[in-house]
């Protein structure tokens, strides 16, 4: 009986496994399908609502880049079978007969939101990083140099109130400076629609924003997630200065693995759920912008939601 147990519990994974990667297989098919027509929609669009369209990441050449300018691979190579195959290229041929002319490319898409908040960063004419400065020095003490200087460097999805909500509330010590910074194309720091956001573009930014204006002469660096690989490298160019690196949940993966970082972190699967939504939004580019449209765009409206569902409208 344990032996029949044992093998029907071993054909119902493989049956499971099976229905996983075919069901996997289908929907994966059918976004590459959306997402080249999409591709093709939204180049219409831009020239349309914004007179100019910039070519995407998967009509683009992949520059010839290596170190700290290497472009990510999750830009250029991402396999889509109907771009491969030159589905609707006839559609861009013919779109791209009719242009004429070029006109100046706006600092936001149209599909990106235009609020206040959103757009601040516009209004700062250095073009440097948003940086929130906690100086616990003593008042009568200001003029002296403070001890220690740290760099608080967010992760992915994050900016600096990833800091100065949790950590700065409980640095009490003296002798502290603290930096947070919202990295390039976070929070309220520029968002450059001709950047790469390559390694070396976020740590000449952090350099230009903290290190330089606010002339440090030695700092501690502390990192998450995606930051802690540009921790990392502001700590080589600046290893004179730096006394310590701190890294909190730093991404890890042995060079031993074959395969590409891409299908390592976002392989194309629906379960868990968490991973098919990564799966989306880092294998399809123009899916992922339909999803910023509606979600970044209007998250005025999802914060009224979520303020209205948890009731905090009762208290404020």
């Amino acid at each position: 009986m344990s032996f029949l147990a044992i093998s029907t519990k071993k054909w119902a994974r493989k049956c499971g496994t099976a229905i996983h990667a075919a069901l996997s297989l289908l929907v994966f098919f059918s976004l590459d399908l959306m997402d080249a027509i999409l591709c093709v929609v939204y180049e219409l669009l831009d020239e349309i609502l914004e007179g100019n369209s910039q070519s995407c990441y998967c009509n683009a050449s992949h520059p010839h880049t290596t170190g700290e300018n290497e472009v990510s691979e999750t830009l250029f190579r991402r396999r889509n079978v109907f771009r491969e195959m030159g589905f609707l290229e006839f559609a861009r041929k013919f779109k791209l007969s009719r242009r004429t002319g070029k006109s100046k490319k706006p600092a936001n898409k149209w599909s990106d939101c235009g609020c206040l908040t959103c757009n601040s960063w516009m209004k700062k004419e250095d073009g440097n990083l948003h940086v929130v400065v906690k100086d616990s020095t003593p008042q009568e003490d200001s003029v002296q140099e403070p001890l220690e200087n740290v760099i608080f460097i967010h992760g992915f999805m994050g900016s600096s109130y990833f800091w100065t909500e949790t950590v700065f509330e409980h640095v009490r010590e003296e002798r502290f400076r603290l930096f947070a910074v919202d990295l390039l194309g976070f929070g309220e720091s520029p968002k450059p629609r001709d950047s790469l956001y390559t390694l070396r573009d976020h740590v000449d930014m952090i350099e230009r924003s903290v290190v330089k204006p606010y002339q440090l002469g030695s700092f501690h660096v502390v990192a998450h997630s995606m930051g802690c690989l540009i921790a990392l490298a502001l700590a080589a160019k600046h290893s004179t200065i730096v006394k310590s690196v701190t890294l909190v949940a730093p991404p890890y993966f042995p060079s031993s693995l074959e395969g590409s970082v891409l299908t390592r972190i976002a392989g194309k699967r629906l379960w868990p759920p968490l991973a098919f939504g990564t799966a989306v939004m880092s294998w399809y580019e123009h899916v992922g912008r339909c999803v910023c449209f509606i979600v970044c765009k209007h998250h005025k409206i999802w914060e009224w939601l979520i303020k209205l569902c948890t009731g905090r409208f009762l208290g404020r």
